[in-house]
């Protein structure tokens, strides 16, 4: 199961310190921030949780998988990430 931005949004207001409106607008202010700063081609990094880059692909040679046909994929940007030590300790160890 996926955690959600409405699973987000109950979990900061059951810890009773937002109310409901507020923990949307945290919940979407965070969000949308993060995805300003991707766009603009910078890095994202929060400390204990992990970094997320933006990295540019090149043009490829693809295939098209139901007719067999040879194609070039265009260049495009992609968004990784990479879990910090702490994530990836807590993941690993339970």
């Amino acid at each position: 199961m996926a955690l959600t931005k409405a699973d987000l949004v109950n979990q900061l207001y059951e810890s009773e310190v937002l109310t409901k409106a507020q923990a949307v607008e945290a919940v979407e202010t965070v969000i949308e921030v993060i995805k300003e700063t991707l766009e603009d081609g910078e890095n994202v990094l929060i400390s204990g949780f992990g970094k997320f880059t933006v990295k540019d692909k090149r043009a490829r040679r693809g295939r098209n998988p139901h007719t067999g046909e040879d194609l070039m994929l265009a260049p495009r940007r992609v968004v990784t990430f990479k879990p910090s030590g702490v994530l990836r300790d807590k993941i690993n160890n339970g």
